[in-house]
């Protein structure tokens, strides 16, 4: 049985760690009909996070970019030179894109 938690705006999915062994093509659809991850528990405690491989890859290139922004704001906060605000805007919509639309690339 899934049990959701609300968690601010965001409904978590959460199952018992059996459930893996036991239903693990409900757990794999669930995860990829959301696009978000299934929280396991043992014993009633969490234990592991299971979610669709797209899913990660997706979540690992929004924190490249995160990193890469930050990094960005760093620079520029120290006085560091950087690029134009055109060139900025335009590799930042090239990332934008590969991230939405799945692309390989740079990030």
């Amino acid at each position: 049985m899934i049990r959701m938690l609300l968690q601010g705006a965001d409904i978590m999915q959460i199952k018992p760690s059996a459930s893996i062994r036991q239903n693990y093509n409900e757990i794999a659809a669930l995860c990829k009909s959301t696009g978000e991850p299934v929280f396991l528990t043992k014993n009633g405690e969490g234990d592991l996070v299971v979610m669709d491989i797209e899913a990660f890859t997706r979540r690992e290139k929004m924190l490249k970019l995160r990193e890469e922004l930050l990094a960005v704001e760093e620079d520029r906060l120290a006085g560091r030179a950087g690029v134009t605000p055109d060139e900025l805007d335009s590799y930042l919509d090239s990332i934008i894109d590969e991230v939405e639309h799945g692309k390989e690339g740079s990030i």
